[in-house]
């Protein structure tokens, strides 16, 4: 009979669930750092009741750097086939979480399958859901509306929602009083701001926030408390807004710590990369450590159709610094809805930024693929290269495609390959 109601009470009472043996035998932690690292809520595993698939993934302290992929339709561009597809591909690509942020057509069934389909973390953005699921204007959704998608999510067995929670009446004024460039740049942000504008309300997910906390100890849902201002270009980064809603997230993540509910906190965003290391220290200090969820962050906007590459490096300096949990960003970000190759490059840009930060934390074993590289590459082994490549497929395409006269070496170097030169004097 199971005696515990989330899997941090279970880890408060010290009951190691089936989800946490899935974690131990992926991580190099002990039994006891996982429970006293859940306990306290500085690490989180995301894992609804009603998803019967899911493999247990731990994000937070002393783990390895966590990746998830956005996917999900738009009317624009309306093909859930295809987003099936790169959930899929993403699977196989070794990401570890999904989150579906469709905006049109039937929604429902599509978190169904995916959550049937995926054994990863399943999120979503309950908020943008209501909107499409009433075909209201986001000013006419009522109180009971909101928890209502709420309710629905939970019961299709979604792991982790994004709630926008901290956006407060409070934090909406200190946007008028501290102009900003891009003014708010996320859509949960954005269309609770004009309900609560126009209704003349509180944050309905603030002012009843034990309400959502009640849905989610119920089904085990991890809140992912999400950041409404968070700058979307660089002038805008560490401002004032910003800061205040994380003052308020910090509060909230304490209140649903006493209801056993496990939180990670969403940040930035686009930030310059000289004040990534503090945007990471200040979110650990304000929020106590709850696992870090970064979009990015993008360290300059002016790459469009390059911004997987401005988000790598931005992501693996937050990383190294405190953020747990990276959110992939495509070429297509900011231009149009990603396709495919566009999911992948994304994919890959991520998980290197995820595996360079945890080389530099000095995560166990992290350095053992990058050490069995190496030695394949000074044997100048291309099978070993392959095998061990986060991307084989792609690694075994270059080769191909430009073939050296000389069958050990590569067409960049050739005769003159170092490699081939030093071995003989280095290898007796």
């Amino acid at each position: 009979m199971k005696t515990y109601t989330t899997q941090m009470d279970a880890a408060r009472k010290g009951i190691i669930t089936p989800q946490m043996k899935d974690v131990l035998a992926m991580e190099s932690i002990s039994e006891k750092e996982l429970l006293e690292g859940m306990a306290v809520g500085e690490i989180t595993i995301p894992a609804n009741i009603h998803h019967k698939n899911l493999k247990g993934i731990a994000i937070g302290r002393g783990l390895t750097t966590k990746v998830n992929v956005n996917l999900g339709v738009s009317k624009d561009c309306c093909n859930f086939d295809l987003e099936l597809e790169k959930a899929g591909m993403a699977v196989d690509m070794k990401v570890h979480s999904v989150m579906d942020l469709s905006v049109s057509g039937d929604t429902r069934a599509f978190r169904e399958k995916l959550v049937e389909k995926m054994p990863v973390m399943i999120g979503t953005v309950p908020i943008y859901d209501t909107l499409t699921r009433t075909g209201k204007k986001g000013w006419d959704i009522t109180l009971d509306e909101w928890f209502e998608t709420v309710d629905i999510h939970a019961a299709d067995g979604i792991d982790f929602v994004t709630i926008h929670a901290g956006l407060t009446q409070k934090v909406v004024k200190s946007i008028h009083t501290n102009p900003r460039l891009t003014g708010v740049v996320s859509r949960g942000g954005a269309i609770l701001m004009e309900w609560m504008i126009k209704n003349k309300k509180e944050n309905p997910f603030y002012e009843h926030f034990d309400r959502l906390l009640d849905i989610c100890e119920a089904n085990d849902i991890c809140i992912s408390l999400g950041d409404g201002l968070r700058p979307g270009c660089l002038k805008d980064a560490t401002d004032g807004p910003q800061i205040e809603e994380l003052i308020t997230l910090g509060e909230l993540t304490k209140r649903a710590w006493e209801r056993n509910v496990q939180v990670m906190i969403e940040g930035p965003g686009h930030v310059p990369l000289n004040e990534i290391e503090m945007n990471m220290k200040l979110q650990k200090k304000l929020c106590h450590n709850a696992p870090f969820y970064v979009l990015g962050p993008l360290v300059t906007d002016i790459a469009p159709g390059y911004d997987h590459i401005t988000s790598a490096i931005g992501g693996a300096l937050a990383a190294m610094h405190g953020a747990d949990f990276l959110c992939y960003v495509t070429p297509a970000e900011h231009l149009r809805l990603p396709e495919l190759s566009d999911v992948r490059e994304g994919i890959m840009a991520s998980r290197i930024a995820a595996h360079a930060a945890d080389i530099a934390n000095g995560i166990p074993n992290a350095m053992e693929p990058d050490i069995k590289m190496g030695k394949a590459r000074f044997e100048l082994d291309w099978e070993g290269q392959f095998e061990v490549a986060m991307d084989p497929e792609k690694a075994r395409a270059y080769r191909a495609s430009s073939q050296p006269e000389e069958e050990s070496v590569c067409t960049m170097c050739g005769d003159f390959c170092a490699v081939k030169r030093s071995r003989g004097m280095l290898v007796s």
